[in-house]
């Protein structure tokens, strides 16, 4: 059952896990530098042949950060994908500006899933844990930077908040976060009127998929108690016209110490939605910003809706 995890670890608001839970195996950290991607497909497409991927410059375990960017950055990929299909764009652009990138595929490779992104989110959360502490203790820093996508954002969200990340975090960056989840075109709410619908639903998709629907026990597990704790700051940057995520309100953080960026206020003319949010220039430019407050304003241009979606159904297909 795609919910059956979420008293054992997060239920009551609890702020503290103590043991990894049974079916837990260590995150996929790959090594093998490959280049920057313009669009989900053509990083889909590369990783078939490359499984190991990963944007050049990320995953460089002797990277020192410096006074200019104390911290090192970790990405969290988003649901059914991995560090180079969400990433290849990004990460790239971070390394160039000198900060010290991270990431690692998560929620998957293990006897129940064939996909990274795709487990217990839980699960996935523990394997977060474990990579920044890995990551924190190569580097010599105190804190991390985390910025997830779509999933990764619920997943570096839930560390940070339930099971006791929040003192080696600084920065909390969610890229179309799912916050209060998603209807996924308006199936959610039909799926969870019919009798063992969400069932059928998790064999059709994933247990990960399913777990982020609105009003999931996992959904409402993570935001009791308050959408954020004290001491790390919180961003989320979302599209008016999200494929994924309706009310956009369910974007956005609900608690204190919350900044709710929408894409369109900043470029009107910009369209871009769910699924080409990280290859979207503007949020490429926005998400180094954010991170390097001295690194250039993003500069706005029109983008079409719909854009990246053909991209993507592609490349779950291929």
């Amino acid at each position: 059952m795609a919910c059956a995890l979420a008293g054992v670890l997060i239920g009551s608001g609890a702020t503290q896990a103590t043991a990894a839970p049974e079916g837990y195996h260590p995150p996929d950290v790959p090594t093998n530098a490959a280049p920057a991607q313009s669009d989900h497909l053509a990083a889909a497409v590369y990783t078939k042949t490359h499984p190991q991927a990963v944007p050049a410059g990320t995953n460089d375990f002797g990277c020192k950060p410096t006074a200019e960017h104390p911290r090192p950055v970790i990405l969290a990929h988003g649901t059914d994908s991995s560090v180079y299909s969400d990433w290849s764009g990004i990460a790239p652009q971070l390394t160039a500006d000198g900060l010290c990138v991270f990431a690692l595929n998560y929620g998957g490779a293990s006897a129940n899933a064939k996909t990274y992104g795709t487990e217990h989110m839980q699960l996935s959360g523990y394997q977060l844990g474990e990579f920044v502490d890995r990551v924190l203790a190569a580097t010599g820093a105190a804190k991390v930077d985390l910025v997830g996508f779509s999933q990764g954002a619920n997943v570096t969200r839930l560390y940070i908040n339930k099971l006791g990340g929040a003192p080696k975090v600084d920065q909390w960056i969610g890229l179309a976060s799912p916050t209060y989840g998603g209807v996924m075109y308006g199936l959610v709410p039909v799926v969870q009127a019919i009798p063992g619908g969400l069932d059928a639903f998790e064999k059709a998709t994933s247990t990960a998929a399913v777990e982020q629907a609105q009003d999931s026990p996992v959904m409402k597990d993570l935001n009791a108690g308050g959408d954020t704790v004290p001491g790390v700051r919180y961003i989320t940057v979302g599209s008016k016209v999200d494929e994924m995520i309706q009310p956009f309100s369910n974007i956005a953080l609900r608690g204190p110490g919350a900044q709710n960026i929408a894409l369109q206020d900043l470029c009107p003319e910009d369209l871009t939605g769910h699924f080409n949010m990280v290859f979207d220039p503007f949020i490429q430019q926005l998400t180094l910003q954010l991170l390097d407050p001295s690194a250039p304003k993003p500069v706005c241009k029109p983008v079409a809706l719909g854009t990246g979606i053909p991209q993507v159904i592609i490349a779950g297909h291929s």
